[in-house]
């Protein structure tokens, strides 16, 4: 639970909401750490923050700060900063987590399971509410509370849940399969795990997760630092 400011709220901030191609994805990626780092100083009792603060704890400029908060508003106040708990407000309205969000889950293997496990999924108000699998000894049981399917049954519960994400968990081969089922059944974002690119609709938003590259970049990162020295 954050800590609940003493006194008058502070006024609602007016949130701009441009179109979505507009906004660079990794201005996108930012408002999620600022996110985390506001959560983190409102958790130790900081209501207030300067851009410079901000920028400081992950490595960025405060005009890199203000100029992405400023695709969608002015949060500031002067001689103040930005008031944590308002900007916290304000983001995750921005991202859209201000709001709860059901979530199905295909493929339940070693992934799968442990994301299932995951908790922080549900403070951000991300709910797996159905998962699914083809394996027949995994149907009909529950993994972390979470009531496993067969994929037959894909469209009926996603339709039953007004599921509009999806999380992949399957191998690089049965990717594209199982992304053109969720698609069809009336999904909207999909969370790819499986190290491909899927073709999808342009109507459907995804986001790839491959584990693998995301080392060989550190690797490279790693590598040539130490080849520089």
């Amino acid at each position: 639970m954050f800590p609940k400011t003493i006194g008058m709220p502070p006024p609602k901030q007016k949130i701009e909401t441009p179109d979505p191609l507009d906004v660079p994805k990794a201005v996108v990626n930012r408002l999620s750490l600022y996110l985390r780092e506001l959560r983190h100083l409102l958790r130790a009792q900081k209501m207030t923050v300067s851009s410079s603060e901000l920028g400081s704890l992950l490595g960025f400029t405060d005009a890199q700060v203000r100029k992405d908060l400023a695709y969608f508003g002015h949060f500031g106040h002067p001689g103040i900063g930005y008031r944590c708990e308002e900007l916290i407000n304000a983001i995750r309205s921005i991202l859209g987590t201000d709001q709860e969000w059901t979530v199905a889950m295909v493929g339940i293997g070693n992934l799968g399971r442990a994301l299932l496990g995951y908790r922080g999924f549900a403070d951000q108000g991300f709910h797996v509410v159905a998962a699914f699998d083809s394996d027949p000894e995994k149907l009909h049981r529950q993994i972390e509370g979470v009531p496993i399917y067969h994929m037959d049954r894909l469209t009926e519960i996603v339709r039953q849940h007004n599921i509009r994400l999806g999380l992949i968990c399957v191998p690089a081969t049965t990717a594209q399969k199982v992304a053109d089922r969720l698609v069809e059944a009336g999904v909207a974002g999909i969370v790819n795990f499986a190290p491909v690119t899927l073709s999808l609709p342009e109507e459907i938003s995804s986001v790839g997760v491959d584990l693998s590259t995301e080392l060989e970049q550190l690797s490279f990162s790693v590598a040539n630092r130490d080849h520089s020295r």
